[in-house]
């Protein structure tokens, strides 16, 4: 599709699908600090209506919507006198992607974002692809949608979007390998006897980024980089054997892309996630950062390790379920939300995740769906599975 390049003459005009989380919110400061740049067609949020009421008083979209249907009359009220046009329920945050802005920021996170991003997707939109889980769910799905509709996907996770800044689409067949980077979490040095004492607290707590708490636990046991395998073998034309992790603490080399003749292309910065989020919000062009820059002279060393497949078996869970493929990753990803839901409620500890996601997948027949009817209708039952899962664990503990 042609792509309208922001500038003072032609604003480009934006809906960010998740405007109350950390995406939403840092695009939502990157659009503010270019205000000529950007107009903003819709915002959408899950349940906090103060926080959005507030970003719609400052941004002004056409329109503001709340997932949760019993909050209607909250943002209603929030928003009387602005003129600003209010909505609530799921259909309705499906709705506000299928309006016409050129540029949708996907950063709903889970599986609920993938209604909306293939309505973004259907209408030819640019779509800035913040929720990993929309592939990992249905990542056949989404791509063929996307071509089909002359829709453009441009990744937002930072190992992505570092490895779609140097990678040769034009000869991907010179490209031997790719290597998604992993800061290791806050536990990669623990012992699985410490790792069981871990308290949702602590796996909140990232040492480099400043995510939500489903994503920050999902990177303490690294299933967040298993998410992300499945998520480059969809974008990237790479064989899952040739996509590689390798644990990296400081997180400055987001990924990078080996090729043939022995040279290995990085992206490097700070771990600040305007960067990605700026490369795909002003792409073709670059805009600027309020990122601090990098200073290596400082930083002074790198370190890298591969990871260790006995304390982080989320790893090779991913690997069997894309390897399994039909709705194996389907599967996956609606345990992973199921256990990490009631790790953050206290429910069931740390190990706990892992291990209820792995019996879900073994019990859970993956099948081979097509449709968004059947991504919808597995990922249902891997979900009552995973409860059943979670709530017998929970009686062991």
């Amino acid at each position: 599709m042609a792509i309208t390049v922001p500038s003072r003459d032609a604003p480009r005009r934006v809906t960010i699908l998740g405007s109350t989380g950390s995406v939403g919110g840092n695009t939502l400061d990157l659009i503010e600090r270019n205000p000529d740049c950007f107009a903003v067609e819709a915002l959408t949020a899950g349940g906090n209506v103060a926080l959005l009421a507030e970003q719609a008083r400052r941004l002004r979209p056409r329109r503001a919507v709340i997932a949760d249907p019993g909050r209607y009359r909250d943002l209603a009220d929030a928003l009387a006198g602005t003129g600003i046009e209010v909505a609530a329920g799921e259909a309705a945050v499906t709705e506000a992607a299928a309006m016409p802005a050129e540029w949708v920021m996907s950063a709903i996170v889970g599986a609920a974002g993938l209604e909306p991003t293939l309505a973004a997707a259907r209408r030819g939109a640019v779509v800035a692809l913040a929720n990993k889980e929309c592939l990992v769910c249905a990542g056949d799905l989404l791509m063929r949608e996307i071509a089909a509709h002359g829709a453009t996907l441009l990744p937002v996770d930072s190992e992505h979007s570092a490895i779609f800044q140097v990678f040769d689409f034009v000869h991907a067949e010179r490209v031997e390998k790719i290597v998604l980077t992993a800061s290791g979490g806050p536990f990669r040095e623990f012992d699985l006897a410490a790792m069981a004492k871990v308290t949702p607290a602590q796996a909140v707590a990232h040492p480099n980024w400043t995510m939500g708490a489903k994503i920050s636990v999902d990177s303490a046991t690294m299933m967040n980089k298993g998410l992300e395998l499945i998520e480059a073998f969809h974008l990237f034309p790479v064989p899952a054997e040739r996509i590689e992790i390798l644990v990296h603490p400081q997180s400055v080399i987001h990924s990078m892309v080996a090729y043939v003749d022995g040279s290995v292309l990085a992206q490097l910065g700070s771990p600040d996630m305007r960067t990605p989020i700026a490369y795909a919000l002003g792409w073709p062009n670059r805009m600027p950062t309020p990122a601090a820059r990098l200073d290596l002279a400082r930083i002074g060393s790198l370190t890298f390790a591969p990871p260790d497949p006995v304390r982080f078996p989320a790893l090779r869970l991913a690997r069997q379920a894309l390897q399994r493929g039909g709705g194996a990753p389907t599967i996956l990803n609606a345990a992973n939300e199921v256990a990490v839901r009631g790790f953050l409620a206290g429910g069931i500890g740390f190990l706990d995740i892992v291990a209820g996601v792995e019996e879900t997948l073994a019990t859970v027949a993956p099948g081979a769906p097509a449709s968004l009817a059947e991504f919808r209708a597995l990922d249902a039952e891997a979900r009552r599975v995973a409860g059943e899962v979670v709530r017998a664990l929970a009686a062991r503990v």
